[in-house]
C-alpha cells in the first residue's frame, strides 16, 4: 500500500521526535540531570479509573463468588520476588459495575488521596530516595479471609500474569517479565524518578533504564509506546488484558475437517500424557479424518458430532470431554431388563439391584443371583466388550462403567439371560428390554445426588465422629471455604474424636482449592508436587521450578489435629484426587474404599469446535514432589481396602462408612481383648470400655446361614467381622430392620469354610458397658 507524501512526512517526523526525546533523555542523564516526564492530558492526575475486562476463557467464572478489581502493589515485580504479599492496606477495591458473568464486565475504581502501597526507589542513581508506589489494576477472586487478598488468594504471592493492566512476556528467557500495558504510579513529591523505557536489555527496573522525574501524585504510565507515555488524565480508562495463553481457542468457524485437523495438531503438541499413554495422533488422524471430511462434504452435523464423540472416546483419559448425542444414547441404552450387576471378589457376577415387576424379576432372578451369560455370550466377555458412554483413565473405572451398560439395550430388544437359580440350577430365560430407568439410576456413581447439596455438608454421628461430605471443588469457592472453616471451628470447640471425609461423589474442580482445604490438617507448608505444561516458546513440556504446589497454612485455630479417615471411590476425580493424595502425606489420614479413585491427574483446557461444541483435554501433567506421575491412570489407592463381597453389595447399610469409623478407632491404638472361640448356638456376655475391644473367633462352613447379634442396654455397640488376614468383611452399629442400638447381621450366607474374627466395641470408642453376643442358626 502506498502512502501519500504528507503521510510519509508525518511518520518520519514522529520517528525523529521520538529519537530526539530518547537521545535527550540519555544525554540529560549522562550530564547528571534527570529530565521531567513529558505529560499528556495534564489534568492533575487520576481520581477515578474505569475500564472493561473482556474474557473468553470458558473457566473464568467457575467457582467465583467474590470477584474484585484492585490496585495491585507491584513491589513484588520491582524486586522480582515471586512470593511478595501485597499489604492489605495497599489494595484499593474497585466496584464491578456490570454483570460479572457476562463478558465484558466493567469496573470503576476511585483512588485514595494517598495510597498505602510499598515505596520502591527505581531511578537507578545509587542514591537512597523514598521512591514511588507502583500499581497495576488487576482482577482477582477473593476466596479466603476478609475482603482483602491474602497469601492463599494470591496463590502464594508475586504479581499478576493475567487479567491485569500489564502485559507479560512469553519469552522463556523473560519468564513473568512485564513488557507492556499500563502502570498506575504514585509519587510523593516531584523529585522521584521512573523509567521512560525498557533500556537495551528489554527489562524494566534495571540499571540501563532511561529515567524521568514524575510530578507529585498519580500518573498513568503507558509502556506500549517508546518512550513511555505519561498520562495525567483525571478519569482515565484502563481495560484489563486477557493473555493469549488464557484466551479461548476458537475453531468454531472452520469446516468440520479443517477444525479436526487443527484439533489434532493442538493435541499432538499440548496434550499432557501422549508418551505416557502411547497415543499415536497421526494414526488417530488417519482413522477419523475421513468421517469429518464426509460430514463436511454433506454438511451433516450429526455425523460430525458422532465422529467427534468417537474420537474423544478413543483417548484413554477421563478428562477428555466431547458431545453426546442424546437421541443416540437413548436409542442404544434406554432399555433395560430390570437388573444392575457387579463383580465380587470370587469372580462371580451377581445381581445387586432388581426392579420390582421387571422382565428379570418375572423370569425368577432375585437379588444375589449369579449371571452366567447374556445372549449366549459368557458374562465376563459381555462386560469386556461393552461400550461405555464416558471416557476413562483407569481400568477399574472403565470396568465398573462396562458393568453398568452391559444390561442396557434398545427398547424392544429380545434378550436371553443365563443365570443360576438356587433350586433349579442353570436357567436361560428370554425377556424383552423395556423402558426401565430404575436399575440404570441405581448403578450411577452419583446415585442419591439431587443437585441441591451444599459444596460441604457435615453431621455428628451417633458414634461421636463427624461425617463430612465434599461434593465439589468447583462450586461457590467463598461458600465452600466458609462452610469448611465453620466445620473446623465446630470440630475444635467440641473436641470431636475423629473426622470422616466422604469424597465418593466429588467430580473435582479447582486443584488449588482442594490442596488448600487439605492444609487445614497440617502444621507444615508441605510441597505437594508440580505440573508440567507445554511451552510453545520452548517447544516442549516445561516444569517451572518456582511453580511448586504447596500448602499455604490457615490460622492455627482453624487447624484440626484429630484422626481422619477419607472415603474414596472411582467417582472421586481430578481435584478430589489431589485432596486425597495430600491427605496421604505424613500418613495424615486412612484412605478407605473398595477401589482407587478415578485416576484423572492433570489440569484441563476447553476449546471451541464447530457447532459450539466444547472439547476438553488435559494440558497439565500433575507430578508428585519426586517428579513422578502419581494420579493419572492410577488413582489414589485405599490404605484400608474393603473387598467387594456379596454381603457388602446386598447390605442396606454403608459398609465404607462403618469401615471408616473402625479406621478412626484403630488410630486410637486400642487394646484387643481375646474373648475366645464362639460357635453357632453360643451366647456370651462381655464388657468393653474406652480403648478396649473384644474379639471372638468363629469357625463356619460353606452353606451355613447364620445370625450374629450384639445387644446392650449400656452402650451403642459396633460389630466388625474380619477374616484371619485382618481384612474387614462387614461392620455396622445398627441391626438392620430394628429401631434399636443393637448391632449385627441376619441371615448371613457363608460361601465357603471360613474362620471369622468377630470384634465388639462401642460405636464411639468412649463408652463403658456390658453386651451379649449371639451366633444363631438362621436356617432353623
Amino acid at each position: 500500500m502506498k502512502l501519500p507524501k504528507r503521510g510519509v512526512f508525518q511518520i518520519l517526523l514522529m520517528l525523529a521526535l521520538g529519537l530526539i526525546l530518547s537521545v535527550g533523555l540519555v544525554q540529560a542523564q549522562e550530564d547528571g540531570e534527570i529530565p521531567r516526564a513529558e505529560i499528556v492530558n495534564d489534568e492533575g492526575g487520576p481520581v477515578n479509573i474505569t475500564g472493561e475486562v473482556t474474557y473468553t476463557n470458558l473457566f473464568f467464572t467457575l467457582g467465583v463468588a467474590q470477584p474484585v478489581i484492585i490496585t495491585e502493589d507491584q513491589a513484588g515485580f520491582v524486586d522480582r520476588n515471586r512470593y511478595f504479599l501485597m499489604p492489605p492496606e495497599s489494595q484499593t477495591l474497585g466496584q464491578i459495575t456490570s454483570d460479572f458473568y457476562t463478558s465484558p464486565f466493567s469496573y470503576s475504581l476511585s483512588l485514595p488521596q494517598e495510597p498505602q502501597g510499598s515505596y520502591r526507589d527505581v531511578d537507578q542513581d545509587d542514591e537512597e530516595n523514598l521512591g514511588v508506589q507502583v500499581f497495576a489494576i488487576a482482577y482477582w477472586n477473593n476466596t479466603f479471609g476478609d475482603p482483602f487478598l491474602e497469601e492463599r488468594d494470591l496463590y502464594g504471592g508475586g504479581w499478576s500474569t493475567a487479567y491485569a493492566s500489564t502485559r507479560i512476556s512469553t519469552d522463556p528467557d523473560m519468564d513473568r517479565e512485564i513488557i507492556g500495558g499500563k502502570f498506575l504510579v504514585y509519587a510523593p513529591d516531584d523529585q522521584q524518578g521512573f523509567p521512560s523505557g525498557f533500556g537495551e536489555d528489554g527489562l524494566l527496573f534495571t540499571e540501563d533504564d532511561p529515567i524521568v522525574l514524575l510530578p507529585q501524585g498519580y500518573t498513568i504510565v503507558d509502556m506500549d509506546t517508546d518512550p513511555f507515555a505519561f498520562d495525567r488524565s483525571r478519569y482515565p480508562v484502563i481495560d484489563l488484558i486477557e493473555p493469549e495463553r488464557a484466551a479461548l481457542v476458537d475453531l468454531s468457524g472452520l469446516p468440520y475437517d479443517e477444525a479436526f485437523n487443527e484439533l489434532v495438531d493442538i493435541l499432538s503438541r499440548e496434550y499432557a500424557f501422549t508418551e505416557y499413554k502411547g497415543i499415536d495422533w497421526e494414526a488417530l488422524r488417519e482413522e477419523f479424518l475421513p468421517r469429518f471430511e464426509e460430514a463436511a462434504a454433506t454438511n451433516n452435523q450429526r455425523a460430525y458430532r458422532l465422529a467427534l464423540r468417537d474420537f474423544a472416546w478413543s483417548i484413554p483419559d477421563g478428562h477428555i470431554n466431547a458431545p453426546i448425542d442424546i437421541t443416540d444414547f437413548r436409542q442404544a441404552a434406554g432399555g433395560g431388563i430390570g437388573i444392575a450387576i457387579r463383580e465380587v471378589e470370587d469372580g462371580r457376577v451377581i445381581v445387586n439391584y432388581l426392579t420390582e415387576g421387571s422382565p428379570a424379576a418375572e423370569a425368577g432372578i432375585t437379588l444375589g443371583t449369579e449371571i452366567l451369560a447374556i445372549n449366549d455370550t459368557p458374562i465376563q466377555e459381555v462386560i469386556d466388550n461393552t461400550r461405555i458412554w464416558v471416557t476413562a483413565s483407569t481400568d477399574h473405572f472403565r470396568r465398573l462403567q462396562q458393568m453398568r451398560y452391559a444390561s442396557r439395550f434398545p427398547i424392544g430388544t429380545e434378550v436371553s439371560v443365563t443365570f443360576i437359580d438356587g433350586d433349579r440350577g442353570e436357567i436361560t430365560a428370554e425377556m424383552e428390554a423395556v423402558a426401565e430407568p430404575e436399575s440404570f439410576s441405581f448403578s450411577s456413581f452419583n446415585r442419591g445426588r439431587t443437585g441441591f447439596e451444599l459444596p460441604v455438608e457435615y453431621e455428628l454421628l451417633g458414634s461421636g465422629y463427624v461425617h463430612a461430605k465434599i461434593f465439589s471443588f468447583s462450586d461457590n469457592s467463598l461458600l465452600t471455604v466458609q462452610l469448611w472453616e465453620r466445620m473446623m471451628r465446630n470440630l475444635n470447640e467440641s473436641n470431636v474424636a475423629g473426622l470422616i471425609i466422604d469424597m465418593r461423589q466429588n467430580g473435582g474442580g479447582s486443584g488449588f482449592l482442594a490442596d488448600q482445604m487439605a492444609a487445614y490438617f497440617f502444621d507444615e507448608p508441605l510441597v505437594l508436587g508440580n505440573t508440567a505444561r507445554y511451552s510453545e516458546e520452548r517447544g516442549e513440556f516445561y516444569i517451572d521450578p518456582e511453580g511448586e504446589d504447596r500448602f499455604y497454612l490457615p490460622a492455627e485455630e482453624l487447624r484440626y489435629h484429630g484422626p481422619i479417615a477419607i472415603i474414596v471411590g472411582p467417582n472421586c476425580l481430578s481435584a478430589c484426587e489431589f485432596f486425597s493424595y495430600a491427605m496421604t502425606l505424613q500418613d495424615r489420614a486412612a484412605i478407605v474404599g473398595h477401589y482407587p479413585t478415578g485416576g484423572l491427574g492433570g489440569s484441563v483446557k476447553d476449546l471451541l469446535m464447530p457447532g459450539n461444541e466444547r472439547f476438553r483435554y488435559t494440558i497439565g501433567r500433575a507430578l508428585d514432589p519426586a517428579g513422578e506421575i502419581h494420579v493419572e491412570g492410577i488413582g489414589i489407592a485405599p490404605t484400608v481396602r474393603i473387598p467387594v463381597t456379596e454381603e457388602i453389595l446386598l447390605t442396606d447399610g454403608d459398609p465404607l462408612l462403618d469401615a471408616a469409623m473402625l479406621a478412626l478407632r484403630d488410630a486410637a491404638n486400642v487394646e484387643i481383648e481375646d474373648g475366645g472361640d464362639i460357635a453357632i448356638g453360643d451366647t456370651f456376655l462381655g464388657m468393653v470400655e474406652p480403648g478396649v475391644v473384644v474379639q471372638y473367633t468363629l469357625a463356619v462352613s460353606a452353606g451355613d446361614l447364620i445370625n450374629i447379634i450384639v445387644r446392650s442396654e449400656d452402650l451403642n455397640p459396633l460389630l466388625a467381622i474380619y477374616d484371619t488376614n485382618g481384612t474387614l468383611l462387614l461392620a455396622n452399629d445398627d441391626l438392620e430392620g430394628e429401631l434399636t442400638n443393637d448391632a449385627g447381621f441376619k441371615e448371613l450366607s457363608i460361601p465357603r469354610d471360613l474362620i471369622l474374627i468377630l470384634e465388639v466395641t462401642s460405636a464411639n470408642g468412649r463408652e463403658t458397658g456390658t453386651f451379649t453376643i449371639s451366633v444363631e442358626d438362621a436356617a432353623e
